[in-house]
């Protein structure tokens, strides 16, 4: 790839994984800095002025494209992701209130239209509406309920296994340490234990915002590798059980990057809106068909509303594995923290 070809991107990355995999938050940055220092000397040749973070992230922040993003599009992002975690941290009893109060005031919204169209001139045709049409839309509408429940059990499956996988790794590195010299296994030991701690303390609140990243790994268990692969073992136990704290220590590590991948998903915007509009067309359906009977048509929206309602708040309390008030906790890595010796 020339750097011509380079030069004419608004937005571009240059990463080395395998080094920020085993090296401390400031060795990754140190080498990320290094790699792009060339590419910079002749970028800057072109007049374009360059942002480097600690990740090793390169930008191109003088462009007018960029610049009206950082004005006009990454605050409305933002606003709309804050809205969304509020929502998602509202305690059950507040988020049911909700739920139900939102769905049962469109009920009787539509009941009240309904009444008005009946009373119409065109009554006679609105009360002419088959029953028979609430079929295919209770079909399509239960279907796309379906979908998107399985969608929200299967995130909070993958995010259970991946702190059960998390945890049990580390739960083997200090097994596996007990055989290593007594130093290398303090000092695994204490890597873990500070690891667990960073989890719990810093790195599930940002999980439960969605705002942790894979840019860095961290520090503790980049430090074990290390530590673990500069060991000068003599006897084959010991050799066994390097490799074993090594092949733990990496599953440690794809484990985090799942959780926090799964911490990042979430039922989008498009398939709230289509599932709200489904619903609000099958309330709409109901109430015309029972448009002549006002006291079974309410009926229905209430018995309908309440069905409705239930179901968003099913998948909205589980929609973020690690939001909320029934979010997924730190518990299986506190269990298995060391005990300082």
């Amino acid at each position: 790839m020339s750097l011509g070809s380079v030069s004419n991107w608004p937005l571009f990355v240059f990463y080395r994984s395998s080094e920020f995999t085993r090296l401390s938050e400031q060795g990754a940055a140190s080498i990320a800095t290094r790699s792009v220092r060339p590419v910079l000397a002749t970028v800057r040749g072109r007049a374009y002025r360059l942002l480097i973070d600690s990740c090793g992230l390169v930008e191109r922040v003088d462009s007018p494209a960029f610049n009206r993003y950082s004005r006009q599009v990454k605050p409305r992002v933002e606003e709309a992701a804050m809205m969304s975690t509020w929502l998602h941290n509202l305690p059950i009893w507040l988020m049911t209130l909700v739920a139900f109060g939102a769905t049962f005031l469109a009920g009787a919204a539509l009941h009240v239209i309904t009444a008005m169209l009946a009373g119409g001139q065109h009554g006679r045709s609105y009360g002419a509406i088959s029953p028979a049409l609430l079929s295919p839309i209770g079909i399509i509408f239960g279907l796309f309920i379906a979908f998107t429940a399985a969608q929200v059990w299967n995130d909070t499956a993958r995010a259970t296994a991946a702190v059960n996988t998390e945890a049990g790794a580390l739960r083997s590195i200090v097994v596996m340490s007990a055989v290593l010299p007594q130093e290398s296994q303090v000092e695994l030991r204490k890597l873990v234990r500070d690891y667990i701690q960073y989890t719990a303390t810093t790195e599930w609140p940002l999980m439960a915002r969605g705002v942790v990243t894979l840019n860095i790994s961290p520090p503790s268990l980049n430090k074990a590798i290390q530590s673990a692969l500069s060991l000068a073992v003599d006897t084959p136990g010991q050799q066994t059980a390097q490799r074993e704290v090594v092949a733990s220590l990496r599953q440690a590590l794809e484990a985090r990057r799942e959780r926090i991948l799964i911490s990042r998903t979430q039922v989008n915007g498009v398939k709230w809106a289509c599932l709200i509009f489904l619903g609000v067309c099958l309330l709409f359906a109901i109430a015309l068909v029972h448009c002549e009977n006002r006291l079974a048509s309410a009926v229905a929206i209430g018995l309908f509303s309440a069905v409705f309602a239930t179901t968003i708040l099913l998948i909205l309390a589980h929609d973020r594995p690690f939001t909320g008030e029934i979010a997924l906790t730190p518990e299986p890595l506190l269990q298995v923290i060391p005990a300082e010796r």
